[in-house]
């Protein structure tokens, strides 16, 4: 399939590079394109430096939001959560309507420090926020409940014994997504309802980083046992 995939720190290019080992056609959407190829340093949050990563991702393109979103089937939104609605914003309604926007962000409001806390939180979800900005859109929540490391590869933790969740309100969208977990090696797929149940999957995370901090790793991920 022709995906892009939105976001160039940690999770977007661990992403992109996952989905085109798959066989699928990836191209990364960023605000500035030549702005990103030209970037030597790591990102703000640890993530590779974009230019020497793409010298052995050449298969992967790089363009704007907007063209990146146009030439694809489906976009995959791994911005910073406070950037999602700017980014998407800029790739343009149009080239998301009709659309599976699968989105593994989360509304991390640093603004008081570290830890981050979530911003909406139990009333509205950033999923929620999507789908209202885009009701064309069809919205799927998935992912955002672990490293981007055992997104794609979840054998790495407990022989792949563990949980991940989808929440959307297109049951099509949403068996798009599944076949996307299957071929990334996802076994357990726990489809919580429509968009507004995102609400408990992005709560998961002020739990996820206080066990981040505990474990000093963030190679674990939550099992439904059951």
């Amino acid at each position: 399939m022709k995906i892009a995939v939105f976001g160039t720190g940690t999770v977007g290019p661990t992403v992109a590079a996952a989905l085109s080992t798959l066989g699928h056609n990836v191209v990364i959407g960023t605000r500035d394109p030549q702005a990103t190829l030209a970037r030597t340093e790591p990102g703000a949050t640890g993530g590779p430096a974009f230019a020497p990563w793409h010298e052995t991702h050449r298969q992967i393109g790089v363009a704007t939001f907007a063209d990146a979103a146009a030439g694809s089937e489906i976009i995959v939104n791994a911005t910073n959560g406070g950037g999602s609605l700017e980014a998407l914003t800029a790739a343009g309604a149009p080239n998301l309507a009709g659309k599976v926007l699968v989105d593994i962000a989360n509304p991390l409001d640093f603004s008081q420090g570290f830890p981050p806390f979530l911003n909406p939180v139990n009333t509205d979800s950033l999923g929620e926020q999507l789908q209202r900005a885009f009701p064309e859109a069809r919205v799927v929540k998935t992912l955002n409940t672990m490293t981007a490391s055992v997104m794609v590869d979840p054998v790495r933790v407990a022989g792949g014994d563990h949980s991940v969740f989808v929440s959307g309100n297109d049951a099509e969208a949403k068996e798009t997504v599944r076949g996307l977990l299957t071929g990334l090696g996802h076994r357990d797929i726990i489809d919580l309802g429509d968009i507004t149940t995102a609400r408990g999957a992005e709560m998961i995370l002020p739990l996820w980083l206080r066990v981040w901090g505990s474990l000093g790793t963030g190679h674990f991920n939550f099992k439904v046992a059951r």
